[in-house]
């Protein structure tokens, strides 16, 4: 029996004893014989596949084989979490902020280059303001309010969002101070220790003024919301790893803190929510959903923080958009993912996402929020207070929640009465009651994205990214070096002999990941016309999913599908544009989709695994590495269409 033969055998036995912790050859022979397979004759792993999955109910699926799978789906404001057996990840603030002695102190370590908006971009601002108060038929900026013969309308929209119960409460200061200053944190102690040290001594002036045991202990590394409500004051500088869709390497914020930084972020949460310790996380494997923003550099980088420094045992990159199609249950559909800081566009035809048709905008939710403070005082409804998101992250929770819960898209006059806070250092929030206008405006930006003038952040060294292996380089047409370790059945020449629905797959030329200067109606147009088939083209107009924490912002859905519709050029045969509803919550449904794909994948042809991944970096063992981003078994089709 070859070695081919052998490995399918193996595999056979595998999928028949899934249930079966212990199983006899007996109980084997018996089920093969239940499923008309010969026990002596070896069949394509694939069928077995296709017919456990179809006759497995899905909740006992979820329960053998997500139970030891940790799905992270990284964003560049949040992190998603959470065992793939879980109903909803843990969705935390991706920060840290770390104790610092330095003079002048930088309260946020990647501030912007430029925080100031020229006047240049002032007045494009405006003008996309009165063309978006046009089209809502609202005042423009220049129209006095008190010359109006109509009074204005208040308008209260408490029951468009769950989030209004807690919309008038103010954010309490973080607690800098051990609890306990004989007995630290196990996980402050673990990242003080094993990367604070490495990081060059970062914190070699706290270390060394040992304070008695009367006197309080600073913390020296506080993570999510808790780093984002520190004052100002305070001896911190919040880090945000991830900026805009990227790695937030600069001049202030080098590589390598940047990796070590995204190390205890997750280590922490695995420790801290998930009870994972270092110890046991071998036994668990990691689901990597990244979004199509990132370089190949930065999945490299990631995937060695998640196998050598993490110690899972095994991991697997999928991409964002293709995990949301089916966290949703689809086959075909345009992705429209619209994160904090990035909006994306991608489309997925048959449970293959097609990188060609991939948009990325440079603005997201956060910038919503930040419209929505310039907009309040243009008309001067802003109380006099210092709000400054850039210098107070707090002062950006605050605006996040306003938006979530005033902001929509509607025709009219939109104003409501809210509760406005300022955070002054180390005070209490001091609480103002205030007339919000226009709240309108702000989400209709993303169709304007002048209205949204993102901050310039200094940008990563496009050296640091060049890469001659690219995530969609076909790989296992290629010659490589044998091991010697490698089977026969393992090597790239004859691996597909055992696995023909590769064959038919496509491949797609490699582009660069550029940002499109267009609104969301234009990018997601653009987006399918890209593919050239009329009969795609029509089916991906009326299977639009939209994605990300935006997705619920009320009237969003028929403004898409209005502005979609007027953005299709009059020479293309195509009359409706529909937006399909959300099975989930759009702001977990790639997390959910990548669980999903985790726990279909038996085989884990496409896994890379941590001995393999230290000693070799990609391994070459099953002839594909990120390519699997891309393209799906076809069991996992099997499953979701049953």
């Amino acid at each position: 029996m070859t070695a081919l033969k052998k490995r399918k055998r193996q595999y056979q036995i595998q999928i028949l004893t899934l249930t079966d912790q212990n199983p006899s050859k007996e109980k084997t022979r018996n089920q093969a014989k239940e499923l008309s397979i010969p026990h002596f004759f070896p069949i394509p792993i694939s069928f077995l596949k296709m017919d456990y999955l179809k006759s497995v109910v899905p909740s006992q699926l979820i329960l053998e084989q997500g139970s030891n799978l940790v799905v992270i789906n990284p964003g560049s404001a949040n992190v998603r979490i959470g065992l793939a057996s879980q109903d909803a990840p843990f969705n935390i603030p991706h920060c840290i902020a770390r104790y610092t002695t330095q003079v002048p102190k930088r309260n946020v370590q990647d501030q912007v280059l430029n925080s100031q908006i020229t006047t240049v971009q002032h007045m494009e601002r405006e003008r996309a303001y009165d063309v978006a108060a046009s089209l809502l038929k609202i005042p423009f900026l220049d129209e006095k309010v008190a010359n109006n013969a109509l009074p204005r309308k208040m308008v209260r929209v408490d029951g468009f969002n769950p989030q209004n119960s807690r919309k008038e409460s103010a954010f309490v200061w973080t607690d800098v101070y051990e609890k306990n200053a004989a007995s630290s944190s196990a996980t402050d102690t673990l990242v003080c220790k094993g990367v604070d040290n490495e990081s060059g001594g970062q914190h070699q002036g706290a270390d060394s003024q040992e304070p008695s045991s009367n006197e309080p202990k600073l913390k020296q590394s506080i993570y999510g919301e808790e780093a984002v409500r520190i004052s100002p004051a305070e001896p911190y500088c919040l880090r945000r790893p991830i900026r805009r869709g990227h790695l937030n390497i600069s001049q202030h914020y080098p590589m390598q803190q940047v990796l070590e930084d995204l190390h205890a972020i997750w280590d922490w949460i695995l420790i801290e929510k998930l009870h994972i310790p270092l110890s046991k996380r071998i036994k668990y494997a990691a689901i990597l959903v990244v979004p199509e923003t990132f370089d190949n550099r930065e999945i490299k980088e990631m995937l060695s923080i998640v196998l050598r420094d993490l110690h899972f045992s095994s991991a697997v990159v999928h991409q964002e958009g293709l995990a949301a199609v089916f966290g949703n249950g689809l086959s075909t559909a345009c992705v429209v993912n619209i994160g904090a800081q990035v909006a994306s566009v991608i489309c997925v035809e048959d449970g293959v996402a097609m990188p060609t048709t991939e948009k990325t905008l440079p603005f997201g939710g956060e910038d919503i929020s930040r419209c929505l403070l310039w907009t309040q005082r243009h008309h001067q409804t802003w109380p006099q207070i210092r709000t400054d998101v850039l210098s107070k992250p707090i002062d950006l929770l605050m605006l996040n929640r306003l938006k979530e819960s005033y902001c929509e898209i509607k025709e009219g006059e939109l104003d409501a009465v809210a509760v406005v806070h300022s955070y002054e250092d180390k005070m209490p929030a001091g609480s103002h009651k205030t007339r919000l206008t226009a709240l309108n405006v702000p989400p209709i930006g993303l169709f304007y994205p002048m209205l949204l003038v993102p901050d310039v952040y200094p940008p990563p060294p496009r050296s640091w990214f060049h890469d001659y292996e690219d995530m969609l380089e076909d790989t296992w047409q290629m010659d490589f070096p044998r091991r010697t370790e490698m089977p026969d059945g393992l090597f790239p020449n004859s691996f597909n002999v055992g696995f023909p629905m590769w064959d038919n797959y496509p491949v797609f030329a490699a582009k660069p990941k550029k940002e499109e200067k267009v609104g969301l109606a234009e990018a997601i147009t653009s987006s399918i016309l890209s593919t050239g088939r009329i009969e795609l083209q029509r089916k991906l107009f009326c299977s639009i999913q939209l994605i990300g924490g935006v997705a619920l912002t009320a009237g969003f859905v028929p403004a898409v599908e209005e502005r979609v519709l007027h953005a299709i050029p009059s020479n293309e045969a195509i009359d409706t544009v529909e937006v399909l509803q959300s099975r989930t919550n759009p702001t977990f449904v790639s997390w959910k989709g990548g669980a999903i794909l985790g726990i279909l994948d038996f085989g884990r042809d496409a896994w890379i695994h941590r001995e393999d991944w230290i000693r070799n970096g990609i391994h070459i063992g099953s002839g594909r590495k990120y390519k699997d981003s891309y393209f799906l078994q076809a069991q996992a089709m099997c499953y979701i269409n049953s």
